[in-house]
């Protein structure tokens, strides 16, 4: 096994995942491409770049392509997810959270149609894309959103939480509903907790600043604070944990995909491997 390859264990676990080819010639063995992709994302390097051991480089950049367009990579995801809350191994303390990502100048390059890339906005760091992610109390990814990284936090806080889709490995419906959710004081709006009470969903998220003082200037009329639990609250840097450990990959940490689905899955690929 080579750097940045995928270990047997892991191999073990995709490998029945992966779409079979039923017609045509017989493809490169798909180890062989999935590790040229891991390759490629780790390091950030152009698909040209990637080394002739793994095979043709468009042969890799086309297969890529299919498994993102058909949702294998998000299948993988979910059948890892499935897994561990099989085995008891999800902790449902939720934690969300964004960080902004770069984009490089060879990510605006796509044809837009006419229509600006929905996960490519203009910050004061120039062109950005920003990741909305949910993670469990380990640390792992249950579900993500791409926006610009201009765009607010709390504007895409029910999206994000609506990607937690955890399948059930037997009957059932898939578990949607964390046990608890943390969040810092960027979540902290009238919507959101409602939106949390009415699926019965705990939640600590501290008060802005402006709230404590208007909510103190209506006296009476301004209503209880909302529960915190500071040493619960001091849990949530997992969620950082979670980001440092995805921007590892070079290719996650500065976006050099064209297209929002190429970067999403890029995204999923990292995520599968921290659940793998």
């Amino acid at each position: 096994m080579g750097r940045h390859e995928l270990s047997d264990a892991e191999w073990e676990f995709v490998r029945p995942l992966l779409p079979l080819a039923l017609r045509g010639r017989k493809r490169v063995d798909d180890r062989r491409v999935l590790n040229g992709i891991v390759w490629k994302f780790r390091t950030g390097s152009a698909w040209r770049d990637v080394p002739d051991r793994y095979g043709p480089w468009a042969t890799l950049h086309t297969r890529f392509r299919r498994w993102a367009k058909d949702g294998t990579f998000a299948r993988m995801l979910q059948a890892a997810q499935a897994r561990a809350d099989a085995a008891g191994g999800i902790d449902w303390l939720v934690s969300v959270d964004s960080t902004v990502v770069r984009a490089h100048q060879h990510a605006a390059g796509a044809p837009k149609r006419g229509a600006l890339d929905p996960a490519l906005g203009r910050s004061r760091g120039g062109l950005t894309t920003k990741i909305h992610l949910a993670c469990d109390g380990l640390g792992r990814p249950l579900g993500f959103v791409l926006t610009g990284g201009n765009v607010n936090d709390c504007t895409r806080f029910t999206e994000v939480m609506e990607t937690i889709r955890v399948p059930r490995l037997g009957s059932g419906r898939p578990r949607t509903r964390p046990v608890h959710v943390l969040g810092h004081k960027g979540y902290s709006s009238r919507a959101i907790r409602t939106w949390l009470r009415r699926r019965g969903i705990t939640h600590t998220i501290p008060e802005r600043a402006d709230q404590v003082r208007n909510r103190a200037r209506r006296g009476s009329r301004g209503g209880r604070p909302p529960a915190f639990g500071r040493e619960l609250y001091k849990r949530r840097n997992v969620v950082e944990r979670c980001f440092n450990r995805l921007k590892q990959w070079r290719g996650v940490a500065t976006r050099y995909d064209k297209t929002a689905e190429s970067y999403q899955a890029a995204v999923t690929l990292a995520s599968l491997l921290m659940w793998v």
